[in-house]
């Protein structure tokens, strides 16, 4: 039996939406064209002309589990990514325990085999504990999507540079989260007049890019695939703008946040605003919007990062970092820079599907016979707020709430199974 999609519309590459009809067998993509003979055995599901495209992939998401399963679980998580359109996110490794040896590491991946309701890539953590002192047995670890410590950049250049050299002998990636502890004690935001008038200590912006300039010319040395995790600076773009035109591997990723959002735009001390890296200046937020334009930001990742409402419901000296971002990615980015005529429609969808799976050689995020059937349907005419009621993440800490928008995700289908239908959840 096969699953037939009828009045469907994709996407052209002279951004036109024509008509169309898709048949998926066996979790893969057999069919897309005007007319598909429908037998009495097909289940035929009626897209009432709206738009299907790939799955979404997003390179940055953090499911809790194992260790934290008050924040999110992989069950939550990963139905949070449904709801928004993704079908493939790779999880951060800041668990407890870390995935930081072989048999944690495949722990961990069963887990999300398990429980998982899309596609789940694993991160391995680079030192044990994330402690920053001892590097992980890399070379058993093989199958983890790539290396990270996200949240705690690494201090040590010496062992950056021996990371990146056994990353590159293996022909897998080193993800960073870029950050000079000496350079920003006890910072809860971006450094700047909005701190000042807050009286909350800053984060300042060379606190990245002189992270981002160090690993850039370790990368060059070691001949490794180098991912800089949400960039959020203007220096930040212009050294990774550099690197690309000395034909460095590096690629990079921003936030929606971090595009919608600045510094100027905190009122008050409200711990759902905290998040690292900060919102940044204006000044910032333009040179990230230029650098996706201009190919120096590669993709769009959320950095989805839940936490309790104890934990951010408090001033941004206690609270956590982080804000949740899988269900409302698509969506506000389409009503501020598609509607707006900043982004086009095929440029945002391409930061969310092909771009990612590209820099690190997936073969998701592709629309077309023969792909698998890993597909978002998007209401482009559907109209709503940021509703916190409504997520499936157990994580509700945003800065967006009541945010207004144009354009959602109705369905998204996994392997040729719908895992969401907007109002109804597998």
């Amino acid at each position: 039996m096969a699953t037939i999609l009828t009045n469907a519309k994709q996407l052209t590459a002279d951004q036109k939406l024509e008509e169309v009809m898709v048949k998926i067998e066996d979790g893969i993509i057999t069919d897309i064209a005007n007319q598909i003979h429908i037998t009495a055995e097909d289940h035929v599901e009626d897209l009432e002309g709206q738009l299907v495209t790939a799955g979404f992939v997003d390179v940055h998401v953090h499911l809790r589990e194992p260790g934290a399963e008050k924040k999110e679980t992989i069950e939550t998580g990963t139905k949070a990514a449904a709801r928004g359109g993704f079908t493939t996110v790779a999880a951060m490794p800041n668990l407890r325990p870390a995935p930081d040896c072989p048999e944690t590491l495949q722990s961990i991946m069963a887990r999300n085999e398990e429980s998982g309701v899309v596609r789940v890539l694993q991160y391995a953590a680079i030192t044990k504990k994330q402690l920053g002192r001892e590097i992980v047995d890399m070379e058993n670890m093989q199958e983890a999507f790539a290396f990270t410590d996200d949240g705690l950049g690494i201090q040590s250049a010496g062992m950056m540079l021996e990371t990146m050299q056994r990353a590159a002998r293996l022909g897998i990636p080193v993800v960073a989260h870029c950050e000079d502890d000496s350079l920003v004690p006890g910072g809860v935001m971006h450094e700047g007049t909005a701190s000042e008038r807050l009286g909350l200590p800053g984060i300042n912006s060379v606190s990245e890019s002189v992270h981002i300039a160090r690993d850039i010319l370790l990368a060059e040395s070691a001949g490794c695939h180098y991912h800089i995790c949400h960039v959020s600076t203007k220096e930040s773009v212009r050294v990774i703008r550099d690197a690309k035109r000395a034909g460095i591997r590096v690629t990079a990723e921003v936030t929606p946040h971090h595009l919608l959002l600045i510094d100027e735009d905190i009122k008050t001390d409200d711990g759902n605003f905290k998040m690292n890296p900060p919102l940044r200046s204006d000044a910032d937020r333009q040179a990230l919007i230029e650098g996706l334009l201009d190919g120096t930001i590669d993709m769009i990742a959320t950095d989805h990062a839940p936490h309790t409402a104890e934990e951010k419901n408090v001033s941004m000296l206690d609270a956590s970092f982080g804000i949740v971002g899988s269900e409302t990615a698509f969506s506000l980015l389409y009503t501020h820079f598609v509607e707006t005529d900043i982004f086009t429609l095929n440029q945002l969808i391409d930061w969310l599907t092909i771009k990612p799976s590209q820099a690190f050689s997936l073969p998701y995020g592709r629309f077309e016979i023969g792909a698998a059937a890993d597909l978002a349907v998007l209401d482009l005419e559907a109209e709503g707020e940021v509703d916190p009621d409504q997520f499936q993440s157990k994580g509700t800490n945003t800065p967006f709430i009541g945010w207004r928008y144009k354009g959602e995700p109705t369905m998204t289908i996994f392997g040729g199974e719908i895992v969401y239908r907007k109002e109804t959840v597998k």
